[in-house]
């Protein structure tokens, strides 16, 4: 075997790859000679099978799967005398021509190849007990208790018919039917059967809900209102629709007292029960957000502190990604560069640093995790993979089925617990300083732009 490298250019590597035909023509006589003893052909004695006779029947088959083997062979052994972990799959390009992949099969000419490749760069890992974070943490208010029971109690105001003839007014609660059109046709979702419409809620498209008020049951009115530009049917987004509505009904809100009764419509035994879980919500939802801004600040410490350049293909494949997510959401909201105040060139030259910083920070990751023998285990695997099946009631046994096929989906599911895990790791060496802050810091908007 004779390897000649080619190209080396940054992670850019290329080689001549030559294995002789002798070799090759050994190595099928030698699966040739096993195949004697296996195959079963009529007229001969298991076992009996001349070599020659057995060269006729399986010899191309036996030198194709050679020819398949001794690449895949001998570039591994390339890869791992050079200590190269490959960033994509190896591009291989073999003989097409006719001729020369007929005399290729008859065992009459050498195997003559190359393979291009983009390589891992050398990651050296930072010190991560010289990296200092600090961990947002919010006390949970009583006023917030207080506010977020008030809510619940909103959302579970009781609703009593108004008297006849009486008209809707914001708050109140206006069962309807209506048929909505655009351009004066029907279309998908347009119509409705007794539904139920908060007045002032903002459930509806914009302007729908006010043109309700003053109505009163048993009255039909015409209501002009226009999908948002960003609505979620693409089809619909941006159009003005006229709808036809009748009311049916016309309720107005009651009052909640908020009581140890109140609580036990819930199915908790107190006021006090139902304080304590509210509590503990916003407790989990402020641990959620503190952890999600530690873990932001950890990710653009290891960015900063690993410059290298990160394989290209990687980051083309990434960018494409991000791409088409972005591009797809201008089209389905009907917006344009320009609405976002930018141009098309600057948002490429921004989403191709973002897919820079993911590329980076994934191999940052993956480098710490395999130096630290991280892994996840089956029963972390199983745990989560059981989550999500939980999330779709129904079709629990459909869902479960797909990940098994599918090892691509159970990838996205074991890789947010890896880069969980890793995660912890590095906290766990990181100085990290608690600092109490206002419920409005924590939750205050990170950058859109950033990983």
């Amino acid at each position: 075997m004779q390897v000649t490298e080619t190209l080396s250019d940054g992670l850019k590597r290329e080689f001549h790859v030559v294995v002789p035909a002798a070799d090759l023509v050994t190595k099928v006589a030698a699966r040739l000679d096993e195949l004697k003893d296996r195959v079963r052909i009529n007229g001969f004695r298991p076992g009996k099978v001349p070599v020659a006779h057995l060269q006729r029947l399986y010899g191309r088959s036996a030198m194709a799967e050679t020819i398949e083997a001794a690449v895949r062979e001998t570039n591994a052994q390339i890869f791992s005398d050079r200590g190269f972990k490959l960033a994509t799959d190896p591009k291989v390009t073999l003989p097409t021509e006719e001729s020369a992949v007929e005399e290729l099969i008859a065992g009459k000419t050498d195997l003559d190849y190359t393979v291009a490749i983009e390589i891992v760069p050398t990651i050296e890992l930072t010190d991560f007990k010289a990296i200092k974070l600090t961990k947002l943490v919010t006390e949970v208010a009583d006023s917030d208790v207080e506010q977020g029971i008030a809510k619940i109690a909103e959302q579970n105001r009781p609703f009593s018919a108004k008297a006849e003839g009486a008209m809707a007014a914001k708050d109140d609660r206006v069962t309807i039917s209506f048929t909505g059109s655009i351009d004066g046709k029907p279309f998908q979702g347009g119509t409705g059967e007794d539904v139920a419409v908060h007045l002032g809620s903002s459930t509806f498209i914009p302007g729908f809900e006010d043109q309700l008020v003053g109505i009163a049951a048993g009255e039909t009115r015409t209501v002009k209102s226009a999908f948002p530009k960003n609505y979620m049917n693409a089809e619909l987004a941006g159009k003005d629709a006229v709808f036809e509505v009748a009311a049916k009904s016309i309720e107005a809100p009651g009052v909640v007292t908020i009581d140890d009764a109140f609580a036990k419509s819930l199915g908790l035994d107190s006021l006090a029960k139902l304080r304590d879980a509210v509590k503990e919500r916003l407790a989990r939802e402020h641990t959620t957000m503190s952890r999600h801004k530690l873990k932001r600040a950890l990710l653009d410490e290891l960015d900063k502190r690993h410059t290298f350049e990160p394989p290209q293909s990687l980051v083309e494949d990434e960018f494409d990604r991000v791409w088409k997510s972005v591009t797809g959401e201008l089209e389905s909201t009907g917006r344009s560069f320009a609405d976002e105040d930018t141009t098309e060139e600057k948002a490429k030259t921004d989403y191709r640093k973002i897919a820079e910083r993911r590329v980076r920070l994934g191999l940052v990751l993956g480098e710490i995790g395999e130096k630290n023998s991280i892994n996840v285990t089956e029963e972390e695997l199983r745990r989560a993979m059981v989550e999500r099946v939980r999330q779709f009631p129904g079709q629990e046994q459909q869902i479960w089925d797909y990940y098994q096929k599918n090892p691509g989906a159970i990838a996205s599911v074991r890789a947010p617990i890896y880069e969980e895990k890793v995660v912890d790791f590095v906290l766990e060496l990181a100085g990290v300083a608690e600092s109490k802050v206002s419920r409005e810091d924590l939750y205050k908007e990170d950058d859109p732009q950033a990983n």
